[in-house]
């Protein structure tokens, strides 16, 4: 197919303000653009630094980074869109691309590329070129293409694309002051482009030539006439949908467009020959075949086997009889290693939290406050919060940063790949194993992390089942008691131990994961599991400065200030159960009574019941619940050592039989406040929240009741 240039610009309306979250008039707002794994949330990053948030798409719920930086005295918003491989709109990141390229009239598009896959990547960017000429191709990774003997000619490449390249390695810095130059130039109109623009077969020329004129009395201006022609072709009336959406599209202009469609499909196809029936895969052809004509020319290669190192280590990692204990023994070296390096610092936070509270103490009697409102100001509030910080800042910051290490060396789409084959038997996604892996931080991170999950059933599978695996804040009541009762006699091997008790525990939550998604697939959430393509990145060194910065600002605070924030409530609801009497008992002490029956069947007490139950805004404060309703303090309590905390449970009735089903019914019950609020924005439904509710504590009633049952008529006690 012959290739032509287009010189024509795209003549958007300018809307400012509200359709860009409030980013100031004087300001360029730039769309970053880019496959999965070619570094482009590490330009993002790069270019922003900081002063970066997050917020939602108008009209989704997908949540977006959106930064700003400044170059030669002005200011730029910068846009990161989901990475995606097409703008064909099949799932929800490409739609959400395509629609704030095409009507969130970007002042520029970047779109980031890998050095060293460019071919693959050129096929997202002639996409691009075809909705706007406004437009920078960033070259990423250079730095990895030259070390694998791989030559990028930008010149070339430049001259067949007709807009400016820039070859960058951001994890550096190289060549971001040049991609903010050219970037000035195409924003600010400095710089003429001519993009290329793509030649189908001659009847989809054809078609698009019939069709051009009455996409422009209809679009008027507001949209690249070809390309608006080309997408009514492919996806017929339901593009006109976002169209209709995001630039008001009068009905009898629709309908004159679906009447034309009809028309200009006649014509080049007659009946019955009708619309051919593989129409897009003959237009995605056509993108790939000029992609590798270009890449060709483009990209030379010294040494063909550049990527053999990287295929060695994936036989390794993702063989069939190594992959799952390679991952296995990964995730118990991340616990073993957030156990033992979370247990001082946790301490001295703790220690910390109440010398605060003891000088607030004083200010509150010096500035007169009564009793009852200093009880819920410092015993309930403010020692909530700070089990909260003490119990989940220090595993946070181990573990987060651990797994973004993880992440960064490009390993985590491994873990995918070698459970793809085990969720599509029980009908789920194969990446609910990654959403299952943030959970393991933060279960309503994982809730989020389900966006990437295209198809909705399986998305709610994925939603449903995260909190079968345990986050930070359960992994304190799992590794305490698996160190008091189930390695209490492994003396200098206690610390290996409790990490194979509590991997243990996690591998069953990855049991009881598999079984209720298979369970939801046959049942209320019937259906077969959808295909997807997974992407290998190759493996890089992870920088991990950057890696630190990024998981304590993107993951452990945003995390720790949820929870805290739910905490805070909570906390003056315990103190008030607590000390609040009718009759002779508290009302904690009569809930608990009320409890004790049916926890006993559980192998439980009504205190440990009514812990869970009050521990609902946040998992950290069940052990403390406990302390002090066995204590009958009032208030929550800390024991010095794990020691005494073990002669208080023994105290009061406790034994190995307690100690795993809390530890079963941590695994298996309903989730935290801050995660079933997160279950309720992203699924829009109460309904859905209710079942994610009910779900996992049927499933920890019922374990519960069968172990605790079995162990007492078998006479193991």
């Amino acid at each position: 197919m012959g290739l032509t240039k287009q010189s024509t610009w795209l003549s958007a309306s300018r809307e400012n303000s509200a359709a860009r979250d409030g980013a100031a008039v004087s300001e360029m707002v730039i769309a970053l653009a880019g496959n999965p794994n070619t570094g482009k949330s590490t330009v993002f990053n790069s270019l922003t630094g900081l002063n970066q948030h997050t917020g939602n798409w108008p009209g989704k719920t997908v949540t977006r980074a959106q930064g700003r930086y400044r170059h030669r005295e002005a200011g730029y918003t910068l846009v990161d869109l989901p990475g995606t491989y097409s703008l064909l709109a099949k799932s929800a990141e490409e739609e959400v691309a395509r629609d704030f390229i095409c009507f969130g009239n970007p002042d520029a598009v970047v779109v980031v590329t890998d050095a060293t896959c460019l071919e693959r990547n050129l096929n997202l960017a002639l996409q691009v070129l075809e909705i706007t000429a406004r437009v920078v191709v960033c070259v990423n990774l250079i730095d990895e293409a030259r070390r694998k003997k791989i030559r990028v000619h930008l010149e070339k490449l430049s001259g067949a694309l007709g807009v400016p390249i820039v070859g960058t390695n951001a994890r550096n810095g190289q060549g971001l002051h040049a991609l903010k130059e050219a970037v000035r130039q195409v924003a600010g109109g400095t710089l003429r482009t001519a993009p290329l623009q793509i030649r189908y077969s001659e009847r989809i020329e054809r078609a698009i030539s019939l069709l051009e004129p009455y996409v422009e009395k209809a679009a008027r201006g507001r949209l690249n006439n070809r390309w608006f022609a080309l997408r009514l072709l492919d996806s017929g009336p339901a593009f006109l949908d976002s169209v209709q959406q995001h630039l008001a599209l009068e009905p009898e202009k629709r309908n004159e467009l679906c009447k034309q469609l009809l028309i200009s499909m006649d014509r080049v196809w007659p009946r019955p020959e009708g619309r051919p029936e593989n129409l897009v895969d003959e237009i995605v052809a056509a993108i790939v075949s000029t992609a590798e004509r270009i890449g060709e020319d483009a990209v030379t290669f010294e040494n063909e086997r550049y990527n053999r190192l990287d295929q060695r280590i994936d036989d390794i990692l993702t063989s069939r009889i190594l992959g799952i204990p390679i991952m296995v023994a990964l995730l118990g070296a991340v616990f073993w290693i957030t156990i033992t390096g979370a247990n001082y610092p946790s301490q001295a936070l703790a220690s910390g939290v109440y010398w605060i509270e003891g000088r607030l103490s004083t200010l509150c009697i010096t500035a007169g406050l009564p009793d009852w409102l200093r009880g819920i100001l410092l015993s309930g509030v403010f020692r909530t919060m700070g089990w909260v910080v003490s119990v989940m800042l220090p595993p946070m910051a181990i573990f987060f940063p651990l797994f973004t290490l993880l992440e960064d060396l490009g390993y985590l789409p491994r873990i995918a790949f070698n459970l793809d084959h085990i969720f599509k038997k029980v009908c789920a996604h194969g990446k609910q194993a990654l959403t299952m892996c943030m959970g393991f931080g933060c279960n309503a991170a994982g809730v989020i992390a389900c966006r990437i999950i295209d198809s909705p059933r399986e998305r709610l599978i994925a939603v449903i089942t995260n909190n079968f695996v345990p986050c930070n804040g359960r992994f304190p009541i799992l590794i305490s008691l698996a160190v008091i009762f189930l390695a209490g006699a492994a003396g200098a091997f206690q610390s290996l131990a409790a990490s194979g008790a509590v991997l243990g525990t996690v591998i069953s939550g990855v049991f009881m994961t598999l079984a209720v998604s298979k369970l939801l697939s046959r049942t209320i959430l019937k259906g077969l599991p959808s295909s997807f393509t997974l992407e290998l990145p190759p493996y890089r060194k992870p920088q991990v400065g950057r890696v630190l910065v990024r998981s304590l600002f993107d993951r452990t605070l945003f995390v720790l200030g949820r929870a805290v924030l739910v905490a805070a409530p909570a906390g003056a609801v315990i103190w008030l159960a607590a000390n609040t009497h009718v009759g002779e008992m508290s009302l904690l002490d009569h809930c608990a009574s009320f409890l004790q029956p049916f926890g006993y069947l559980l192998g439980l007490d009504g205190y440990i019941l009514a812990a869970f139950l009050l521990g609902l805004p946040a998992n950290e404060i069940v052990i403390p619940i406990v302390i002090m309703s066995y204590m009958a303090t009032g208030s929550l309590h800390e024991l010095a050592t794990l020691e005494d905390l073990r002669l208080l449970l023994v105290h009061n009735g406790w034994n190995w039989l307690t100690a795993v089903c809390t530890m079963l019914f941590a695994m298996n019950h309903f989730p935290c406040g801050t995660t079933l609020l997160t279950i309720r924005k992203e699924t829009g439904s109460l309904k859905w929240t209710l079942v994610s509710f009910l779900v996992p504590t049927a499933a920890g009633v019922l374990i519960c009741f069968c172990v605790a049952q079995a162990v007492r008529l078998l006479g193991l006690l």
